[in-house]
């Protein structure tokens, strides 16, 4: 029995969604942008080099790109090894938790809730009931905003009063942002409880405590002790389908929180990708036959897509790259690494949200026949791991590869779409 390891690339879209237009996306494109940008402004992003993810490249990473959105970015060669794809979104929302339940084979059907762009954003008696319940002085905040802007503008006053910083986005969240030492990160947490119990109704996906440290604007820095507190999904994911046969499931990050911790059996976080890298090998190393190691690497999407940093998000796809012959070193025969996103967050796009885009598929193996499988759904990620640890097949979703007589596997036709798309 193989071992299957999903590690999502927190927001490297690659562009080129049907539905782009209704989000007001319409030509985002993550790693395309990144890569031109690179390609002809390497001094001013100050590089001295264009884009260089070869291990990428050679998994698929340019030519899913270029079927994706007809163009190819520059200096990503032909894939040379691995099965690659294009993964395109179905559900209505293009926020963390909608795209990582859809790749766990649970699509969801109706939109969250969303707080309005206004100020204040949030009802009188949400907050009424928040500070009354949570014995607070009161919120600041109140609006929209940057998680590290709002920090310079009112994290000096949060110390200072004991009120925490209550803000949202375009996602559906409540964030709850608060210093670590000087109003505690167990009182954070708790606090963080109490509003996940109040959006309930209100049809929030998640509550996130933003623990930060740091006495003076510009020096403020969020901690790795972030913690979202999820709606759970609302029918088993692949995780639990892994659980339910006897296998062992590690999430790496922040997956645990991603769904409200069901069907994970372990839990690994890391003060940075880099620590979530080197737990997800260790994870690797330390896999059976028939386990999953799922894993989110959010610094893409945290640090740099949000940020609009062009520069800091290639540096951060290099260092990956640099780091993925390491991953591969792991493999067994019969295993199966698939390398996805959940959406897309275009550092040269404007505002600071999240972007509606297809998302690279690009998997590799020791007994992995190289070659495309098309343009795919999201749930079929999910499937496709069933088949790789031999489960039975799901509600929604058809594999992308297919078992090879003697062993290994091959990818589908392309003409074979899922039955989802």
């Amino acid at each position: 029995m193989a071992r299957a390891f999903l590690f999502v690339l927190d927001s490297v879209g690659i562009g080129g969604a049907a539905d782009a237009a209704a989000f007001g996306d319409e030509g985002s494109n993550t790693v395309l942008h990144i890569a031109e940008a690179c390609s002809r402004g390497s001094a001013n992003l100050g590089r001295e080099h264009k884009l260089t993810i070869p291990n990428l490249a050679r998994l698929g990473m340019g030519a899913a790109c270029e079927l994706s959105c007809g163009t190819r970015p520059p200096g990503l060669i032909a894939a040379g090894f691995g099965a690659w794809g294009v993964g395109a979104p179905a559900a209505p929302g293009k926020d963390t938790i909608t795209g990582h339940w859809e790749l766990a084979g649970v699509p969801l059907e109706k939109d969250w809730c969303y707080f309005p762009k206004t100020e204040p954003s949030f009802p009188a008696d949400l907050i009424a009931a928040l500070i009354a319940q949570a014995g607070l002085p009161g919120i600041l905040g109140d609006k929209h905003a940057s998680g590290t802007a709002i920090l310079d503008e009112l994290g000096e006053e949060s110390i200072r009063t004991g009120k925490p910083i209550c803000y949202t986005s375009a996602d559906s969240v409540f964030q709850i942002a608060a210093h670590e030492k000087h109003f505690g990160l167990t009182r954070l947490l708790e606090v963080c409880e109490i509003a996940r119990k109040l959006v309930d109704p209100l049809g929030i996906g998640r509550v996130i405590a933003r623990p930060f440290l740091g006495e003076k604007p510009g020096a403020f820095k969020r901690t790795a002790n972030r913690h979202d507190y999820a709606v759970p999904p609302p029918a088993p994911t692949i995780g639990d389908r892994v659980q339910d046969a006897g296998g062992h499931v590690t999430g790496i990050g922040k997956i645990e929180d991603i769904f409200a911790g069901h069907g994970i059996s372990e839990s690994r976080k890391g003060r940075n990708d880099m620590a979530l890298m080197n737990q997800a090998i260790l994870a690797m190393e330390e896999a059976e036959d028939g386990d999953l190691v799922f894993a989110n690497f959010v610094e893409f999407d945290s640090l740099y897509g949000h940020r609009r940093d062009v520069a800091g998000y290639a540096r951060a796809l290099e260092a990956f790259d640099a780091k993925l012959p390491e991953m591969l070193d792991k493999m067994r025969r019969g295993d199966v690494l698939i390398l996805t996103a959940d959406h897309g967050n275009d550092p040269t796009w404007t505002g600071t949200d999240h972007t509606r885009e297809n998302v690279p598929i690009l998997c590799a193996g020791p007994d992995l026949i190289r070659g495309t499988f098309g343009k795919r759904a999201f749930v079929d990620v999910a499937e496709t791991v069933a088949v790789i640890l031999g489960l039975p097949a799901g509600p929604h979703g058809t594999s992308f590869l297919e078992p090879v007589e003697g062993g290994g596997f091959r990818p589908a036709a392309p003409d074979a779409p899922s039955k989802d798309a």
